[in-house]
C-alpha cells in the first residue's frame, strides 16, 4: 500500500496550518489516509507521523483506538448491522444473520470480489429506528430482509453510489480550509451558520 499521493500531501498541509499544534491534526489526517485507498496503512500512518512529528506508534496508536478506522484493507462498502439492544429486540440479530445469507461470509469478512464487507457492531446510535444498518457510515433505519437484498443488489449494480459512496469518503464537498480565509476577521466576517 502507499503513503499519501501529492494531492493529499498538500491538503494534509493545509490541515495541519488550521491547528496550534500539528498533532492536532492527526485524526482529519488519518480519515485523508483511508480516504485514499478505503484504510490506513502501516505507510500511511508512517507518512502522517513524518508530517506531525510523531512516532508511527502514537499514529497507530490513534488509529488503533477508533473503530472507525480499518487498518487492513475492507470491501468497497462495509456493512454494519447492529445487534445492541434496541436493535437486538426488534430483529437485529436476524438482520444480521440475513445478512450473512445474502453476502455469503460471516461477521469480519469480505466477500471474493471485494465489494462488500459485514460487520456486527455495538448501537449506532439510531435506536429510535432500529433495526437498522449503516454502509460506509450511512444509515439505513428501519430497514426490512427484503430492503437489504435490494440494497445490495443496487451497490452491486452501481445504481446507488450518489447515496453511499466507496469506503473511506466521509464527504463529497470539502469545506474551504484555507487559514487565511479567516485571519484577521471578526465574528462579522464569519459565515452566518457559525456565527
Amino acid at each position: 500500500m502507499s503513503r499519501l499521493n501529492p494531492g493529499n500531501v498538500e491538503l494534509a498541509r493545509t490541515i495541519i496550518s488550521r491547528y496550534p499544534r500539528p498533532r492536532s491534526a492527526l485524526i482529519p489526517l488519518l480519515h485523508v489516509a483511508q480516504e485514499q485507498e478505503g484504510w490506513v496503512s502501516p505507510e500511511a500512518m508512517a507518512h502522517i507521523a513524518e508530517l506531525v512529528d510523531l512516532a508511527p506508534a502514537e499514529v497507530l496508536g490513534t488509529a488503533s483506538f477508533y473503530g472507525m478506522f480499518k487498518r487492513e484493507p475492507v470491501g468497497r462498502y462495509v456493512v454494519s448491522v447492529c445487534t445492541n439492544i434496541s436493535c437486538l429486540l426488534l430483529g437485529g440479530e436476524e438482520l444480521l444473520e440475513h445478512c450473512e445469507r445474502t453476502l455469503g461470509i460471516k461477521p469480519g469478512a469480505t466477500t471474493s470480489d471485494g465489494m462488500f464487507t459485514l460487520e456486527d457492531v455495538e448501537c449506532i446510535a439510531a435506536c429510535t429506528d432500529a433495526p437498522c444498518l449503516q454502509v460506509n457510515y450511512r444509515y439505513f433505519l428501519r430497514i426490512s430482509h427484503d430492503e437489504v437484498d435490494a440494497l445490495v443488489d443496487d451497490l452491486r449494480a452501481g445504481r446507488r453510489t450518489d447515496e453511499v459512496p466507496p469506503h473511506g469518503t466521509l464527504t463529497r464537498i470539502r469545506q474551504d480550509i484555507r487559514p487565511e480565509r479567516w485571519v484577521g476577521r471578526g465574528a462579522e466576517g464569519l459565515p452566518p451558520e457559525i456565527r
